[in-house]
């Protein structure tokens, strides 16, 4: 087994990535970081100078590769399996690698702007900041309702790169900003949760949902 996944159980971004081994039965070796202990931090600086996970370590082809969405794309090259992320047609392929961009950048880091700053000391924190990214997410959430209007994944009929941006995205920041009106992506992430990939990332970090801070402090 040449495949080292380094992660939290929690990280959003883990989950991204986490949902695509499992949607392929891809086989690899879970290495969970504890960045709050000085010797596994080293370890993971040593792989990843950015000392962000997930990173994927391959040692059969001597490779590092950090970021969820480009892990992904690496898996979808080297260790392909009945669910191929993102289409081998190239307009498809932008259109899918446009839409991960936007969950992740619109919605995702959004929803971490505000979970970081509940976890700021009081003194510190950035309430503008916080209403900035509410109503990005909000905005956002607008425009995913309409683009999902035409089928049951982010990109139609497939599974793929986008749908694993979404999962985490929509289960995190769905607890902040509630989705409203918006039944199409109400329904959407019903439909992530019951896919065996997502459920079994969700059971898997159920003991550790009590370190994400719901509430403000």
């Amino acid at each position: 087994m040449s495949l080292t996944l380094h992660f939290h159980p929690l990280s959003s971004f883990c989950w991204k990535t986490l949902i695509a081994l499992y949607e392929n039965d891809t086989p690899f070796t879970a290495n969970m970081v504890d960045l709050g202990n000085p010797v596994e931090r080293e370890a993971l600086l040593r792989l990843s100078p950015i000392g962000r996970f997930p990173v994927l370590e391959d040692t059969a082809r001597q490779a590092v590769v950090p970021e969820s969405s480009v892990i992904i794309e690496y898996l979808d090259r080297h260790y392909p399996g009945r669910i191929r992320f993102i289409p081998a047609e190239p307009e498809a392929a932008l259109q899918t690698r446009l839409r991960d961009r936007f969950l992740d950048l619109y919605i995702h880091l959004q929803m971490q702007k505000i979970v970081g700053d509940r976890l700021r000391p009081k003194g510190s924190r950035d309430p503008h900041g916080v209403e900035q990214a509410r109503a990005q997410i909000q905005k956002s959430y607008d425009i995913l309702e309409q683009q999902l209007a035409g089928g049951a994944w982010a990109m139609g009929e497939s599974f793929g790169l986008a749908d694993c941006a979404a999962a985490p995205t929509l289960f995190y920041a769905g607890q902040l900003e509630p989705f409203g009106e918006r039944k199409n992506v109400a329904a959407y992430l019903a439909r992530l949760k019951a896919r065996p990939s997502f459920a079994r990332v969700l059971k898997e970090a159920e003991p550790y949902f009590a370190m994400f801070p719901k509430e403000d402090a």
